[in-house]
């Protein structure tokens, strides 16, 4: 479980320095400007040094201020409303090319999915699926589209696959009525995290149905209710929520998937290319 950082914080303030107080406090006030400043400008408003502020870091057991500063960020990610976000962005962001340093932020959170992602997890995940007797996806709000893309290859891959809608929240639970313990819901949620799907998931839960989450990180209540979970950082930009490293991993989800029906998946796709071209849903070369 990754360690709240004001928690930590709090806990050690006795022990701290004159300089270390004064960083340790106006984080504790100003969490949500201080998950974006750098060490140097973090130093500057609080009078202290850079390296003072990046030894405060170490001092509460990180192994670098990034590392400090990560930290709080996945803690308010779920706190911030869109204006404060739009803010955040807009100091960190500001002055720069907007283009390279969002592209290298995804980059970044593909690289962060490669080296820390459970190999353990992501295959326990697959075999959920393939047990299953029924496949229930559920996406709110950003997350539907997510939902959505999964949703279109599943039907591709098996017979037993529902896409949960979520135009109304009563009838949500109508589509999950027969859900059970021979089922699995695949449940998508990022920060801010929808009560909605933490809803559905604590009902299918109930029923006895296996939970596996797609979300960004173990401080994620979806995390705490599934049976496992596939992690990919959401981290924000402004108000927009990144979602190129969910989408990678729903990708390597669905190759894995693939591969592990062999032969069927061949067979499947034999008879819908028979049927695409039968029917004209692709426009052929030799039409032009």
């Amino acid at each position: 479980m990754p360690k709240n950082v004001l928690h930590t914080i709090e806990k050690n303030m006795r022990s701290f320095s004159k300089g270390q107080k004064r960083i340790a406090q106006y984080i504790l006030e100003n969490y949500d400007k201080a998950a974006f400043m750098t060490a140097s400008k973090l130093g500057k408003l609080v009078g202290v040094s850079e390296s003072t502020v990046v030894r405060f870091a170490s001092e509460l057991g990180y192994d670098g201020y990034p590392s400090m500063q990560r930290g709080l960020q996945d803690m308010i990610r779920s706190r911030l409303t869109s204006t404060q976000r739009i803010k955040a962005a807009g100091d960190k962001l500001s002055g720069q090319d907007i283009l390279a340093e969002v592209v290298q932020m995804d980059i970044d959170k593909l690289r962060k999915v490669v080296d820390e992602s459970s190999r353990t997890a992501f295959d326990k995940s697959a075999e959920k699926i393939m047990k299953a007797k029924r496949i229930y996806i559920l996406g709110v709000r950003s997350s539907s589209f997510l939902a959505g893309y999964l949703n279109f290859y599943l039907h591709l891959l098996f017979e037993n696959v529902t896409l949960v809608e979520s135009s109304a929240g009563g009838e949500i639970f109508e589509q999950l009525f027969r859900i059970d313990a021979d089922d699995v819901l695949i449940a998508i949620s990022f920060p801010r995290y929808s009560q909605i799907t933490m809803n559905v998931v604590k009902f299918a839960r109930d029923r006895g149905a296996t939970i596996v989450a797609i979300t960004d990180n173990e401080l994620s209540p979806l995390y705490q209710m599934a049976n496992v979970s596939l992690l990919a950082p959401c981290e924000m930009i402004s108000f927009v929520d990144s979602m190129v490293a969910p989408m990678s991993t729903i990708n390597a989800f669905l190759v894995s998937l693939g591969n592990r029906l062999g032969a069927d998946i061949s067979s499947t796709f034999t008879d819908l290319e028979a049927i695409w071209n039968d029917y004209g849903v692709f426009k052929r070369a030799d039409d032009e």
